[in-house]
């Protein structure tokens, strides 16, 4: 089987991609939250505790699970000169001073160990980390920034990239401090011995932003993509393009999925997620504000299409499903679909049919999926869900039967 298979989200799982947090959560700040999309401070040992149990229910499942940290200390591994264009680029993509990169380079270059080395470039660097003459030093502290951001988000491996089919789509981020997360997957991707040679069907060099979030692999021949906060309807048509275009590519349709522009929304994942060949959990507020849009492939270019339908309607038709059912968030109650939706509750990652990994503290849809029948493994999530992300954002399936 190639290192990359995913045909649909709710095929047997057996590989996984994961990141577990580290010093890059305890270098958040209050003052830093908002411009690295967090909406509190999580508690580092605590959220350390929560992924390791996230980690074990993927294993007790017989899921491989893979770390990014790992993957690209072992790209940097295949040489020296790979290990110096990583460390130069991403030291430049950071936006540290140009009068500092030296410095920089060397307290990382220090690092012997890539997988140490990777963690510290994830951490960031802190001025008072370096020995900088009194201007430079006041002159970050007076800015109150580190001379690199910690990248407190890649423990959301969703958005950076997603595999589709046998191939990968590679992102251009929305969000500048999202960027550099795209680099680990270059040098995977480039470099790594199982994983270099990978098809990129979209690139992070590209013009247009889309996000992992809003991906997902409905079967074969179809991809759904939310028009998002995140995602641009130019990006989904180039990726579209770019599938259409690949003689060993199986897709033939795109199904465009317009949802509000809210940090709430986000990405389609937020608000919907499969979790049987016929159910699906979803947030009960997109099912009346979605459009959706049929692309496909034209005598010139693409032929687009708006469908005329519901939500369930339209997963019927090209699931080829009589009736496809839909398990409400918070199971339709307004305030708690609101509260639940907020932590996730539409977040779930498929183990296989009608198994799926929840948080534990969205107890009422939890519920409401067990009564359809769905088995739910939860999860503790007091500190992961800081960081707007639930359990299918925070994993990528890197290999489904």
């Amino acid at each position: 089987m190639n290192s990359i298979h995913n045909f649909s989200e709710i095929a047997p799982l057996k590989t996984v991609l994961m990141h577990r947090p580290g010093k890059e959560f305890a270098n958040l700040t209050p003052n830093t939250l908002q411009r690295l999309l967090f909406d509190d401070i999580p508690d580092l040992p605590l959220a350390e505790k929560e992924h390791d149990a996230f980690a074990k229910a993927f294993r007790d499942e017989g899921v491989k699970v893979v770390y990014l940290t790992d993957l690209t200390a072992q790209a940097l591994d295949t040489g020296p000169e790979v290990r110096e264009q990583f460390l130069r680029q991403f030291i430049r993509e950071g936006g540290c001073p140009a009068s500092l990169e030296e410095k920089v380079y060397a307290y990382l270059n220090r690092l012997e160990d890539n997988r140490e080395l990777i963690s510290q470039c994830i951490a960031g660097i802190d001025s008072s980390e370096l020995e900088l003459d009194f201007h430079a030093f006041y002159t970050c502290q007076d800015a109150g920034k580190m001379i690199l951001d910690p990248l407190p988000n890649v423990y959301a491996p969703r958005d950076p990239w997603a595999t589709i089919g046998n191939t990968v789509s590679l992102h251009r981020m929305t969000s500048v401090t999202r960027c550099r997360e795209t680099i680990f997957g270059e040098y995977i991707f480039r470099y790594h011995p199982e994983y270099k040679g990978t098809k990129l069907v979209y690139d992070r060099y590209a013009a247009h932003h889309i996000e992992g979030g809003d991906i997902q692999v409905l079967n074969a021949e179809t991809v759904a993509v939310g028009i998002s906060e995140r995602t641009e309807p130019d990006a989904i048509a180039d990726l579209a393009r770019n599938l259409f275009r690949d003689p060993a590519s199986s897709f033939r349709r795109v199904i465009a999925v317009l949802i509000p522009k809210s940090r709430s929304f986000m990405h389609l994942d937020t608000v919907m997620t499969r979790v049987d060949t016929d159910k699906f959990v979803v947030h009960s507020e997109v099912m009346s504000v979605a459009s959706f849009y049929e692309i496909t492939p034209g005598k010139e270019d693409l032929c687009i299409q708006e469908i005329h339908d519901s939500l369930d309607k339209v997963l019927e038709k090209y699931l080829g499903l009589e009736k496809v059912h839909l398990i409400l968030c918070g199971n339709g109650n307004r305030i708690a679909a609101e509260r639940e939706q907020w932590s996730d509750g539409a977040n779930t990652i498929c183990i296989r049919p009608g198994t799926v990994i929840a948080y534990d503290r969205n107890h009422i849809t939890n519920d409401a999926l067990r009564k359809a029948g769905i088995k739910v493994i939860e999860i503790p999530s007091c500190e992961l869900s800081r960081g707007r992300g639930g359990p299918h954002c925070l994993t990528m399936a890197l290999v489904r039967e």
